[in-house]
C-alpha cells in the first residue's frame, strides 16, 4: 500500500487526461468548443481543478540578447474540486472564449511561418504529480483582416516570416502582454524605397488598429531607416472599400511622413539587436508580465511545441 502511494504521487497509476476539440480552428473572438475526458486511475483521486489556456511562442528581448519562450495569455476554471473514483470516466463540456488580440496562426488554409498556438489543459492533483495534454489550435483572420492580408498579395508583397513581440504598442490599447509582426519582402514597384514592410493587427471588438513598419532603403548620402504608420478600420469596413488602394495609400503615406514621426518621437532604435528592448521605435513601452502572461516551464511544452507544433508551411507565398 505504501508502494502505491507513493508511485501514484509521481504520476503512476494515477487519473490521465485527454481534451478534445470539436473544431481546432477558430477566430479572434470566437471560442474554442470541446470536453475535458478524465479517466481515473489505480486509486481514488482528488481532482482540485481543471484549467485550459491557450499558450503561444514569444519572441523576448533582454540586454543584447534574445530568445524564445513558450506563454500563456488567456485561462478559464473548467472544474472545481471533483474526486475521481478508479477507472471512473468522466467527460466536462467547455466553452473558451478566444481574446480579440489572438494572433493569426493560419491564413489561406496554411499555417504561417513562425507561429504556434496551443490549448494547454492542466489537472491539478492533490498529492499528486499534476497531468496535462496540449492540443494545436489554428486560429484564422477575420474577414478585415483577410481583405488587407490580401492586399499586401496582390500589391506583390511576398510573405517572410511572422512572429510575437513583448511589449505593448504606444497609443493603441492593448489588453495582451505581446503583439504579433507580420513580415514581408517588399513589392517590386516599392522595392526602391523600402526593404520590408511589418504588419501589426491589435483587434478588439469595435475594430482594428493596423499598425505598419517600413524598413526604408538609404540613399546615396543616407542611412536607411525605419517608418511608422498607424491606421484604425472598422470591422464593417472589409467589403466596403478597395483595400489595395487603401493599403497603397497607407504605404505610401507611412514612408513619406518618415520626418514627421520622427519628430514625435517615432522611428529610433528599432529591429532584432537594435533596440527593441524600447521596441518598435519608441512605439513600444516594455510590458511586466503578469499572471496571465508568465512563462510556461516543462519540457513537456517545448517538446510539443517543437514536435507537433514545429511544421512551418511556408506562410502564404507562392
Amino acid at each position: 500500500m505504501v508502494f502505491k502511494k507513493m508511485m501514484s504521487a509521481f504520476g503512476v497509476g494515477g487519473p490521465s487526461v485527454d481534451t478534445v476539440l470539436t473544431n481546432p480552428n477558430t477566430r479572434p473572438g470566437l471560442a474554442l468548443d470541446g470536453q475535458v475526458n478524465l479517466l481515473g486511475g489505480d486509486a481514488p483521486a482528488n481532482i482540485e481543478q481543471v484549467v485550459l489556456s491557450l499558450v503561444t511562442r514569444v519572441e523576448i528581448e533582454g540586454h543584447d540578447t534574445e530568445y524564445a519562450g513558450i506563454m500563456e495569455f488567456h485561462r478559464m476554471v473548467a472544474s472545481g474540486p471533483l474526486q475521481l473514483a478508479p477507472k471512473q470516466q468522466l467527460a466536462i463540456p467547455f466553452q473558451l472564449p478566444v481574446p480579440w488580440e489572438t494572433p493569426i496562426t493560419d491564413v489561406y488554409g496554411q499555417r504561417l511561418r513562425g507561429m504556434t498556438m496551443g490549448l494547454r489543459t492542466e489537472l491539478a492533483i492533490a498529492r499528486a504529480v499534476d497531468k496535462s495534454d496540449l492540443d494545436q489550435v489554428a486560429v484564422h483572420p477575420l474577414p478585415v483582416h483577410e481583405r488587407i492580408l490580401d492586399a499586401f498579395q496582390r500589391l506583390g508583397f511576398r510573405f517572410k516570416h511572422a512572429d510575437l513581440e513583448r511589449g505593448r504598442i504606444h497609443g493603441v490599447q492593448q489588453t495582451l502582454p505581446f503583439y504579433q509582426e507580420i513580415e514581408f519582402y517588399a513589392a517590386p514597384q516599392y522595392a526602391q524605397a523600402v526593404r520590408e514592410v511589418e504588419l501589426t493587427f491589435v483587434t478588439s471588438q469595435r475594430g482594428v488598429d493596423v499598425v505598419l513598419e517600413c524598413d526604408k532603403r538609404g540613399g546615396f548620402l543616407s542611412s536607411g531607416h525605419d517608418a511608422f504608420g498607424r491606421y484604425h478600420v472598422s470591422h464593417a469596413d472589409a467589403d466596403r472599400v478597395d483595400w489595395m488602394q487603401v493599403v497603397d495609400g497607407w504605404l505610401r503615406e507611412t514612408t513619406s511622413h518618415y520626418g514627421g514621426l520622427r519628430a514625435a518621437g517615432f522611428g529610433q532604435g528599432h529591429g532584432h539587436g537594435r533596440g527593441r528592448g524600447a521596441g518598435m521605435g519608441g512605439m513600444v513601452a516594455g510590458a511586466a508580465l503578469g499572471v496571465a502572461g508568465g512563462m510556461i516551464a516543462g519540457e513537456m511544452i517545448e517538446d510539443a511545441f517543437e514536435g507537433d507544433f514545429g511544421g512551418d508551411f511556408g506562410g502564404f507565398e507562392e
